[in-house]
């Protein structure tokens, strides 16, 4: 991952974006020296989404062949999430 100084992006915009992806699929926006934030393609970041989501689903059917799971009405169900 190439890391891009918060101040660099400030300056060069898009631009200084643009070049990193060049050759890299990632970029780390720095702020004070410290890695803050990453930047990804919107491909991959729907790629991602599209993972977490399928992780998301496996854990629900484990779930669920495992037994470990509420059956209850809705009514019930409110009283028990109520704080």
């Amino acid at each position: 991952m190439l890391n891009i100084a918060a101040n660099e992006l400030k300056i060069k915009g898009v631009s200084a974006l643009q070049a990193a992806f060049k050759s890299n699929d990632e970029a780390v926006i720095t702020v004070r020296g410290k890695q803050k934030y990453v930047v990804i393609e919107l491909d991959k970041y729907h790629r991602l989404c599209q993972y977490e989501l399928e992780a998301a689903l496996v854990e629900a059917r484990n779930d669920i062949a495992n037994g470990d799971f509420v059956k209850e009405s809705v009514s019930d169900h409110m009283k028990r999430i109520a704080l």
